[in-house]
C-alpha cells in the first residue's frame, strides 16, 4: 500500500516548498483512511529533510522512484523510504531505507534487541539493521513480482542524528548490520555513494507499483527452508486426535474458495498438542502456497518455536511468520488465507503498549483472513483484559458471516499423558470438582517440599540432565532488580533463600537459554511451553484454610499487570470482581503447576497451604 509516490525530482520539490509532511498527511488519510499522529508529522519534517540533503546528488537519477511510508501487504509495517532504479546492468534495484531520529542507543543482551528513547522513556525495540532486514524478506518471501522480475532488495538504516558507532554498530549486532548496514550522521556521503553505486539508471519498470499490484503467494525457498527444518523434528509429531484437527483445518483453508470466512475453534487443555498443531498447519499452509501466520499474544512461544525450528536463538527469516496479536489493526480484510491463533484464550481487546490501539483483537483476526483457526483453554485466562473465550469468537465469527466448525483436543500429551494429573489439580485448586481427590495410581512426579532451596537444588538436580527443568513462582514479588541501580539484588526473597526474575536477560527465550536456571520464570514467559520438571513456588495470593483454596489479588506483585483495574472493578462489582480474581490466580498456578511433562515440585510459602497439597497428593513428607 502506498502512501507517497514520485519521481525523485518532484520529491526534492515537495520537500524544497516545505510541504511535504502535510503531503503525506492528507495522502496519509485518503489511503489508510485514518489521521497520522504528531509523532509521525514530526518525524516526516525531520526525517524527510535530512534524506532530502542525501538523494539531492545529481549522480543519482532524476527519474529513479521515491516512496515513503510503504506499508507492506499483509502487515501493519510501513518502510519508512523507498529508492527505485536499476543498476548499470538495467536489473532492477530496491533500497530500503529505515530512518530513525535517535540520539539514545544503549546495548542489551538480547540478540537483535537495543534501547532506545521511545513513547517516553528507555525501551527495547529491534535492532534498526534487523528490522528493515526482515521487511525486505517479506517482499522477497511473498511478492511475486519480485522474483519474477528478479528485483534485488538492498535494506540499509540512516540514523541522521546519531554518530556514535559503539553500540549501533558493536559486533554483537554483526548478523544484521551485516545484512542492512547502519549510516550515521557523519555518513551522509556514504549513503550517497551507496545508492547511487546501486542505482546507475531511473526505474524504467516502475519497480514499486509492479510489487504494490503483484500476487502474493510464499516463494518455494521459503516453503523449503519450512518444510525442512519441521522434518525430523520429534517435538513437531503429530499423534492421534492431532492429525484430526491439523487434517480439517488444512482441508477446510484449501478448499474455501468463497468469500465466506472459516473460524475453526479448537479448545484443548494444558498438553493436549495444541502448539504442536499449530506449528505443523503454519509449516504445510505455506508449503502449498497458502498466506499463513501463527499469531500469540506471548512473545515466549514465538520466540521458543522459532528458535526450536531454526535450532539458534538467532533472529531468522522465519521471524516473519511469528507475529503478535496485536499486528491486525490495519491490515485489509482477508489479507491472509490462513492465520493460527495459538493460545488464543490470552487474545486481548486493545493493543499497543498502552493498551489504546485498534478496537478488538479477535474481530481485527476474523477481518484479516478468510480462514482463522484458535486454539483456545479457557481455563488459561491469567489477566483481567484476557477476552478470549468461546463466546467472544463466536460473536465476532457471526459478526462476518463465518461459517464455526468446533473442535477438541482432549488427549493429554504433557505431564506422562495423564489426564488425571489435570483432573486431580482441577479438583485441589477448587477450580471444577473431580473425582480425582488424590495422585494415588496416576503415574507422575509431583513432592512438596518445606524448603524453597531443597525445591530449587531438587529442580536444578533435574535439569543437570538435559536443561529441560526451571523454578517458576507465583507472581507475588516486585521486580525490582529490573532497574539498573538495583541489578545485584534478588527479588524473591523467602527465609535464606533468594533469587532473580528471569526477565532481564533472557526475555522470551528464557526456557531454552541453559543460564536461566539459575532465575526465577513466571506466568509470563511460561505459558504455552512446557519442560521435563518444573518447580513451582506458591505465593501467598493462594492459601488454604480449612480445606478451603481462598484467593488474594492484594498480595501479587505491584508490577504484575496482570489484576490491573481490579481495585476499580472491586468497587463497580465487588462480587464479580472477586470471582474473575479468583479465577485467574487459580488459573495462574494450574497452568504453572501442568507445564512439566515428567513431574512438578512444589513449595508454598503459607504452611497451612503446603500441608494441604501433601494431604491431596497422598505423599510423605520430603
Amino acid at each position: 500500500m502506498i502512501i507517497y509516490l514520485a519521481d525523485k525530482q518532484k520529491f526534492l520539490k515537495d520537500v524544497k516548498i516545505g510541504e511535504i509532511e502535510e503531503i503525506i498527511s492528507r495522502l496519509f488519510k485518503k489511503v489508510l483512511y485514518k489521521s497520522p499522529s504528531d509523532s509521525e508529522k514530526r518525524s516526516w519534517a525531520n526525517s524527510l529533510k535530512e534524506i532530502y540533503l542525501v538523494v539531492c546528488d545529481p549522480s543519482i537519477p532524476d527519474n529513479a522512484t521515491i516512496a515513503v511510508e510503504y506499508q507492506i501487504p499483509q502487515t501493519s509495517k510501513r518502510i519508512d523510504f523507498i529508492v527505485a532504479g536499476q543498476n548499470q546492468d538495467y536489473h532492477n534495484i530496491l533500497i530500503l531505507i529505515e530512518l530513525k531520529q535517535w540520539d539514545v542507543v544503549k546495548k542489551t543482551d538480547k540478540d537483535g534487541i537495543i534501547k532506545t528513547y521511545l513513547a517516553g522513556g528507555i525501551r527495547e525495540v529491534v535492532h534498526p539493521s534487523y528490522q528493515v532486514w526482515s521487511y525486505g524478506k517479506l517482499l522477497e518471501d511473498f511478492n511475486e513480482n519480485v522474483r519474477s522480475y528478479n528485483i534485488k532488495i538492498l535494506p540499509c538504516v540512516y540514523l541522521h542524528n546519531y554518530n556514535s558507532e559503539k553500540v549501533i554498530k558493536d559486533n554483537f549486532y554483526k548478523d544484521y548490520t551485516s545484512k542492512a548496514p547502519v549510516f550515521l550522521k557523519k555518513d551522509l556521503k556514504k549513503l550517497q555513494e551507496f545508492i547511487k553505486n546501486n542505482i546507475v539508471n531511473g526505474d524504467k519498470d516502475q519497480i514499486i507499483k509492479l510489487i504494490e499490484k503483484s500476487k502474493l503467494r510464499p516463494s518455494k525457498t521459503l516453503a523449503d527452508t519450512l518444510v525442512s527444518l519441521l522434518k525430523g523434528n520429534k517435538e513437531f509429531t503429530m499423534i492421534d486426535e492431532q492429525k484430526i484437527v491439523y487434517e480439517t483445518v488444512l482441508n477446510i483453508s484449501k478448499k474455501n474458495k468463497s468469500n465466506r470466512k472459516e473460524v475453526i475453534i479448537v479448545e484443548g487443555g494444558p498438553g493436549t498438542g495444541k502448539s504442536v498443531v499449530a506449528v505443523n498447519l503454519l509449516v504445510d499452509a505455506i508449503k502449498i502456497g497458502l498466506s499463513s501466520r501463527y499469531v500469540t499474544k506471548n512473545a515466549a512461544p514465538r520466540a521458543v518455536y522459532e528458535s526450536m525450528l531454526t535450532g539458534t536463538f538467532k533472529r531468522s527469516q522465519i521471524s516473519n511468520l511469528f507475529c503478535s496479536s496485536g499486528a491486525f489493526i490495519d491490515t485489509r480484510p482477508n489479507e491472509f488465507d490462513l492465520l493460527i491463533v495459538d493460545e488464543a484464550h490470552r487474545l486481548n481487546e486493545k493493543s499497543g503498549i498502552f493498551q489504546n490501539l485498534g478496537e478488538n483483537q479477535i474481530k481485527e483476526i476474523i477481518n484479516s483472513a478468510k480462514n482463522v483457526v484458535f486454539f483456545i483453554d479457557e481455563d488459561q485466562r491469567i489477566t483481567l483484559k484476557d477476552i478470549g473465550t468461546k463466546e467472544e469468537i463466536k460473536k465476532w465469527a457471526e459478526y462476518f458471516g463465518a461459517n464455526i466448525t468446533e473442535m477438541e483436543l482432549s488427549s493429554q500429551f504433557r505431564c506422562k499423558g495423564s489426564d488425571g494429573y489435570i483432573a486431580w489439580l482441577d479438583n485441589t485448586l477448587q477450580i471444577r470438582e473431580t473425582a480425582n481427590k488424590t495422585l494415588e495410581g496416576i503415574d507422575y512426579d509431583f513432592k512438596v517440599f518445606d524448603d524453597p532451596q531443597e525445591l530449587y537444588n531438587a529442580i536444578k538436580d533435574k535439569n543437570n540432565k538435559n536443561n529441560k527443568a526451571r523454578l517458576v513462582a507465583g507472581y507475588c514479588w516486585d521486580w525490582i532488580s529490573k532497574k539498573p541501580e538495583n541489578k545485584d539484588k534478588c527479588d524473591i526473597e523467602i527465609g535464606k533463600f533468594k533469587i532473580k526474575w528471569n526477565l532481564t536477560e533472557h526475555g522470551s527465550l528464557w526456557l531454552l537459554k541453559e543460564e536461566s536456571i539459575n532465575e526465577a520464570g513466571c506466568i509470563h514467559t511460561c505459558q504455552g511451553l512446557e519442560l521435563d520438571y518444573i518447580g513451582v513456588i506458591i505465593g501467598p495470593d493462594l492459601i488454604v484454610r480449612n480445606d478451603k483454596v481462598i484467593t488474594l489479588p492484594e498480595k501479587r506483585a505491584k508490577t504484575d499487570a496482570s489484576l490491573k483495574g481490579y481495585k476499580k472493578l472491586y468497587k463497580e462489582n465487588p462480587e464479580f470482581a472477586k470471582k474473575l480474581a479468583d479465577r485467574i490466580i487459580k488459573n495462574t498456578y494450574k497452568t504453572l503447576m501442568s507445564r512439566g511433562i515428567k513431574g512438578c515440585y512444589i513449595y508454598c510459602v503459607d504452611k497451612e497451604t503446603n500441608e494441604y497439597f501433601k494431604r491431596r497428593a497422598k505423599f510423605e513428607k520430603t
